[in-house]
């Protein structure tokens, strides 16, 4: 997935900088090239000799040194990379991103590059809750940059705890893939290939109440669907995520709808009709509690407490069978066991839906919750078999094919 792929890792001045020296050995081992940025404050907390010794290249932080500018460094760094990383983003680096500042070496190539930038903020919960921040994010997404995290954790200063740690180094690596395979879609299928529709798209689990502070779920992470709504935003489509407790990020450009349970999933799907198409990946718990507690269930020495459990609506075939706002594609994922297209080619005909993605989730396949997939897409026409590749290289996937059918369907209608 990273194979042959160019960095440009942009180091912010931030305690979490030490997190970058991971970073880039994760990203060493997929393949990567990495070159790397340092802010002055950055090189208070890690030096150049060690993110050189890790990076193998040499380590930039001078937009007046002589040796790198002859060729005007600062644009052929921002211009040789495939994507542009900033990790830790401070809350100065992304003031300066938002306004445009060009005052030093990563301000400046952050501002002469024309590739997809991901950022990584870290800061204190303060910080990062603080309206100019806000803004600042506001402006960065609009301007088509991807943000991963923050995390919620304990911060480096003593008593702090909140949404502000930056992304660990796995977590970012993942983005760093997704934001890649949004971005050679863009240029495989064309930026605009899905410009002008709007889709709709369901992803992770729902946690249906038994009590206040228990639940029923399933180990669905979110990723596939998540990496579906990113491709999908990269194409040129306005995406709407409707998005259960995941544990993937949220993607950028994006609009993202987050919701508990089932009957929240429905409601928030509704509301958002109609649209061109529409991906349903959620894994949606198919029984809920008929009458959760609204206290937390004691042990009372009599045994387990008796749980009845109900059908929760299927979202998908009602959708699908929509009288009025049905999309013109409707895709449906089978999580699957055991005779895995057998039961899909049953759902499909059951629920009524366009496509359905078929994929084996045995414990020992590790596609649940992993960030790998292998598909199988039955439709109509027949069943075809997708090679194993990475969730964002079957959403990519997925997201051109989806391209093509509402190209063909408004091309039979004319």
């Amino acid at each position: 997935m990273l194979a042959e792929q160019r960095i440009l890792l942009i180091i912010g001045g931030g305690i979490a900088a030490y997190k970058c020296l991971d970073l880039i050995r994760r990203l060493k081992e997929r393949g990567a090239t990495v070159r790397t940025i340092l802010t002055t404050a950055a090189q208070q907390f890690v030096t150049p000799l060690s993110v050189g010794a890790l990076s193998g290249e040499r380590v930039f932080g001078d937009l007046f040194d002589l040796t790198a500018e002859h060729d005007i460094g600062h644009i052929r760094l921002s211009r040789e990379a495939d994507l542009v990383v900033v990790a830790p983003a401070t809350a100065d680096l992304l003031a300066k991103m938002a306004c445009g500042l060009a005052d030093d070496l990563a301000s400046t190539a952050l501002l002469a590059t024309d590739k997809p930038v991901l950022v990584v903020p870290a800061m204190n919960p303060r910080m990062w809750a603080h309206p100019a921040t806000r803004r600042n994010l506001a402006t960065l997404a609009a301007d088509g940059i991807a943000v991963v995290g923050p995390n919620a954790g304990a911060m480096a200063e003593r008593g702090e705890f909140g949404e502000g740690r930056m992304a660990e180094p796995l977590e970012i690596v993942d983005a760093i893939a997704a934001r890649l395979s949004a971005a050679r879609l863009a240029v495989v299928r064309g930026a605009g290939s899905l410009a002008g529709r709007r889709l709709l798209v369901t992803s992770g689990p729902t946690h249906e109440p038994i009590d206040p502070v228990r639940y029923i779920a399933n180990r669905s992470s979110g990723k596939q669907g998540h990496a579906v709504a990113a491709a999908a935003a990269a194409a040129g489509a306005e995406v709407v995520l409707v998005s259960g407790p995941a544990e993937a990020p949220d993607p950028a450009g994006v609009q993202v709808i987050h919701v508990d349970s089932a009957r929240q999933m429905l409601a928030a799907v509704e509301a958002h009709l109609p649209v061109d198409a529409a991906v349903f990946a959620a894994a949606v718990a198919d029984w809920r509690v008929a009458d959760a507690s609204e206290q937390k269930i004691k042990k009372a020495g009599a045994g387990a407490p008796t749980l009845t459990l109900v059908e929760n609506p299927d979202i998908l075939a009602t959708v699908s069978h929509h009288s009025t706002l049905r999309p013109r594609l409707v895709v449906g994922f089978a999580a699957e066991t055991e005779t895995v297209i057998a039961h899909a080619q049953a759902k499909r005909a059951r629920k009524g839906c366009d496509w359905i993605v078929a994929n084996d989730v045995s414990p020992a396949t590790g596609i649940m919750g992993g960030d790998s997939n292998t598909v199988h897409i039955v439709s109509a026409a027949g069943v075809e078999h997708w090679p194993p590749a990475s969730k964002t290289e079957v959403a990519a996937r997925l997201v051109a094919r989806i391209a093509d059918a509402l190209a063909q369907q408004e091309k039979d209608r004319s």
